[in-house]
């Protein structure tokens, strides 16, 4: 469990607050607006009306205590970028702050963030991915240049094992796990058969993955 700051109630914000409340994290939410405040309370351990942008607020707040400061402030770039600049002055251990543009990553790493996310753009990657093919289910970007695809079994392979296909020698990937029903099962072998009512997750470079599964 992580104690995190929290600030920019927006969409996204309200997201994220919902998802480490259900992981378990304490967070305190911060927002210039009582509207989303009001409406955060329920989900997060503290939240607070308050301008980030304004040093002597953010002192109040204890922000070396925290283990992570999120920022996802939107529709105003200076504010956000004032806010990650003022964290890492007030002693904030690590910056996590949300970009709308490539412009604005660069700026934000400039400037106090220890690393940034852009929603639009890694969806906007995931979609095309996901949906320009057939048979893959699901994608997780490792770094530029791998990843992790969930895919349908190609045809050519149904009712062959691992071994016998030997895809880590032919296209350097690696099956780490196969699904069934929903339910994932790591333990596999040489001797495992692929069969239709299975998915594979795999792992590699980018290139190599693209290669075998023709993308």
């Amino acid at each position: 469990m992580k104690s995190i700051l929290l600030i920019g109630l927006g969409r996204f914000g309200m997201h994220v607050a919902k998802e480490l409340n259900e992981l378990g994290h304490q967070v305190m939410a911060i927002d210039r607006e009582e509207e989303r405040v009001s409406a955060v309370l329920p989900i997060v351990t503290n939240a607070q009306i308050g301008d980030t942008t304004n040093i002597e607020f953010l002192k109040t707040l204890g922000v070396r205590n925290f283990d992570l400061c999120i920022v996802t402030v939107s529709g105003d770039f200076q504010s956000s970028l004032e806010t990650t600049s003022l964290l890492k002055e007030v002693g904030a251990k690590y910056v996590v702050s949300r970009a709308e543009r490539e412009i604005q990553e660069k700026f934000l790493l400039k400037n106090g963030a220890d690393e940034v996310v852009n929603p639009d753009k890694q969806i906007a990657k995931w979609t095309a991915i996901r949906f320009s093919a057939d048979h893959i289910l699901d994608y997780i970007e490792l770094d530029e240049d791998h990843a992790i695809f969930e895919v349908s079994v190609p045809k050519t392979w149904l009712g062959k094992s691992v071994g016998e296909l030997d895809i880590r020698k032919k296209f350097n990937i690696n099956i780490m796990a196969i699904k069934k029903d929903g339910k994932l099962d790591a333990a596999v072998t040489p001797a495992t058969v692929l069969t239709e009512d299975i998915t594979m997750l795999v792992l590699g470079e980018l290139k190599s993955l693209q290669k075998c599964f023709r993308l």
